[in-house]
């Protein structure tokens, strides 16, 4: 299925690794050309070379805090046109109310719920006056399971939730999309570093992590590229009435009122 992306322009905050880095790789071998943001430029520099390997496409790097003051102005006033926004960047850290302390609750909401907020405020006005656009939040699916050992992520992610389907409802007025994604386990560090931070607190070992991972659906976490996939159709005309909702894509955990 040709998607109709190529020659597009997509912007991917936390583009350096795991989710964000296949979504770069997807979108630019749909031949979209890529502005890539993270705090790490020795990883973005890295993932340029390697979709050089393969890919004829245009792709600017972007090392930048977004928790900066001012941060989504600045790359606003560095980029000269986006059609596709995908919102990435961010870990709300794990644990029960009292493993997450106030400070480290504020830095998780900081980047990822603050973040997704100022840069569709920037973007999508932006993008309207461009003519049009779409924005892709990538979620979690944290804020429809509510795990009590996930609830700095599941109220971020629920807030998030809420604000993709209001902002995206009339979107459409403006010929823009918003839509957002609720990713479940996906086959990145970060799920294997939370699988052994609860390894250890229920199991009492740490390197028991495979245990917990052998209950998700298959008997494993999502491929990147299950949620990368759905990125790039999204992203493209192929979709063009979807607004204001979001995917799950978790193979049913949610369903099973169960995060493990």
């Amino acid at each position: 299925m040709d998607l109709e992306l190529r020659g597009k322009t997509a912007l991917i905050t936390g583009a350096s690794m795991g989710i964000g880095a296949h979504i770069a790789e997807t979108l630019a071998a749909e031949g979209v050309n890529l502005h890539l943001v993270a705090r790490s430029g020795d990883k973005l520099e890295a993932l340029k070379a390697r979709i050089g390997e393969t890919c004829d496409v245009g792709i600017t790097l972007h090392p930048l805090d977004l928790t900066g003051e001012g941060a989504a102005e600045k790359l606003a006033s560095a980029i000269r046109k986006t059609d596709i926004l995908v919102n990435n960047a961010g870990a709300i850290p794990s644990g029960d109310l009292w493993d997450v302390d106030e400070a480290a609750w504020r830095k998780g909401f900081d980047l990822k719920v603050f973040g997704y907020i100022n840069m569709c405020r920037v973007f999508y006005t932006r993008m309207k006056e461009a003519g049009g656009g779409v924005i892709i939040n990538i979620i979690g699916n944290g804020g429809e399971v509510l795990d009590r050992d996930y609830i700095a992520g599941a109220s971020g992610n629920i807030s998030l939730m809420g604000f993709t389907r209001a902002l995206g409802g009339y979107a459409l007025d403006d010929n823009m999309r918003v839509v957002g994604i609720n990713p479940g386990p996906v086959n990145t560090d970060r799920i294997y570093n939370m699988l052994r931070k609860w390894s250890e607190k229920d199991l009492g070992d740490p390197e028991r992590y495979m245990e917990l991972a052998a209950n998700y659906p298959l008997g494993r976490p999502a491929h990147c590229r299950e949620i990368s996939d759905l990125v790039a159709f999204l992203a493209s005309d192929r979709s063009g009435y979807t607004t204001g909702t979001v995917f799950t894509v978790d193979g049913g955990i949610s369903a099973r009122t169960s995060i493990v």
